[in-house]
């Protein structure tokens, strides 16, 4: 399946980008790598904060792509566009956010300490390792929204 099929089913619809939007995003991903790691957080707090560094991540690729999620499902969506485009070997790190979306609603709307420290350290690694590729994306397919230095 296609972005432009998503469209066609109604789950993303068409969204004009900005290089100022996408430095925003950019600076809100490396607050939260940054802020995630704060010891003095709980466990549950360091995954939600990276988590949505991830969920950032990702909009980056839609919004760069000129789309953005319908509302229902948006996360969802999100986090399942991440292959259709960084490409078929991303299908997992599609599995592994989705995992973090849900472990994600659990801390926020079900209960206390449904991730441990390790569970937010893995995510926080695996949003800069991400975010790398993100950045290496945008330069190859989006050279025009990269107007700044981007490093953290």
């Amino acid at each position: 399946m296609r972005l432009a099929d998503w469209e066609k089913n109604g789950w993303i619809r068409p969204h004009q980008t900005s290089c100022e939007e996408i430095k925003q995003l950019l600076e809100m991903v490396n607050r939260d790598i940054k802020d995630s790691g704060q010891k003095n957080l709980s466990a549950d707090w360091q995954f939600e904060i990276a988590y949505n560094a991830a969920l950032k991540l990702c909009t980056i690729l839609l919004y760069s792509e000129g789309y953005r999620p319908e509302k229902v499902q948006a996360h969802y969506r999100t986090i399942r566009a991440l292959p259709l485009i960084l490409g078929n070997d991303k299908p997992c790190d599609a599995e592994y956010l989705d995992i973090c979306r849900i472990k994600r609603n659990t801390v926020e709307y079900d209960y206390i300490g449904g991730v441990t420290k390790e569970n937010a350290s893995e995510l926080r690694n695996y949003i800069q390792e991400l975010r790398e590729d993100v950045i290496h994306w945008l330069k190859m397919n989006h050279p025009e929204y990269l107007e700044y230095d981007d490093e953290p």
